[in-house]
């Protein structure tokens, strides 16, 4: 499932063709994804400006001048793709290439939204476990999908003292502990493993047992782990690319994930792999204590 980096990327992506734009046209293939679209969907978002672009966890949030926000979740394996009007154009830093034939009427081609950027955007997912709705801006915070989220890991309320305060009752390893959605917002598998392998700290570790210095480096490994996978466009490992159809490339500076059995690029041992929660942890023993 895309991580915290792939859906800024996503987000970073669609900006130009989403934000101040204007909904000319919107059109679904299906009445829904994982769960039904909202009542008139189609209508709803038709005509609509989008006011601004943003990300809260794993979510996209579309604020719209009608009071309401479009939220889209991409799921294990949904896309959104951006193609220009007509020809091959640059929208702020991005280039998009003109809509290929066929583009939005593939059999996975769910959703297909019209701005006038121009531009056209296609919402696809063969698995069909993404997500697109329509919430009162007002009432987003409170909305059974967000009510529960925790910190944000970028943000500056995100420090030691903060980490410190929420892992201190957690008997849980700590690998598990960032996991957890309602503790830390969007930080997934791929980038805790990272984070923990840069602090030293084995996932194995009960949450409420590492110490004050290595919650600190935790803290700074979590945040600069983040930051250089959104420069990198995020990690391509199955379904993921970037709005313009480029892969990500952070995938090729993994220290841990996806290396068992591989020499560690800090102390020369062995990469290992060990299962917690059902999810499958990449470490080396001997840095990792």
């Amino acid at each position: 499932m895309p991580e915290l980096p792939e859906v800024e990327t996503v987000r970073m992506g669609l900006a130009p063709a989403l934000e101040g734009c204007l909904f000319t046209k919107v059109e679904t293939r299906r009445g829904g994804l994982r769960v039904p679209f909202s009542k008139d969907f189609a209508k709803r978002l038709t005509g609509r400006r989008v006011l601004h672009l943003r990300r809260r966890a794993k979510y996209l949030l579309a604020d719209l001048d009608s009071g309401e926000t479009l939220v889209v979740h991409l799921g294990m394996s949904g896309r959104m793709a951006v193609y220009a009007g007509g020809r091959e154009q640059k929208l702020g830093q991005y280039v998009y290439g003109a809509a290929p034939p066929g583009a939005g009427s593939g059999k996975h081609d769910h959703v297909v939204m019209e701005t006038d950027a121009p531009a056209r955007i296609v919402f696809t997912d063969h698995r069909r476990f993404g997500l697109m709705t329509l919430v009162e801006t007002v009432r987003l915070d409170g909305d059974k999908l967000f009510k529960d989220l925790g910190i944000e890991p970028l943000s500056g309320e995100f420090d030691a003292v903060w980490l410190a305060h929420a892992l201190k009752s957690k008997k849980t390893p700590i690998k598990s502990a960032l996991l957890d959605q309602r503790v830390i917002a969007g930080l997934g598998n791929i980038y805790a493993c990272e984070a923990l392998f840069r602090a030293h700290i084995s996932p194995r570790r009960s949450a409420s047992k590492v110490r004050p210095v290595s919650i600190a480096l935790l803290v700074q490994a979590i945040k600069a782990v983040l930051k250089e996978a959104i420069k990198a466009g995020g990690s391509s490992l199955r379904d993921y690319r970037k709005a313009d159809g480029d892969l990500g490339g952070f995938q090729h500076r993994f220290a841990v994930y996806s290396r068992e059995g591989e020499p560690c690029p800090g102390c020369g041992g062995t990469v290992k792999r060990i299962v917690q929660a059902g999810r499958s942890t990449f470490h080396c023993p001997k840095c990792q204590k």
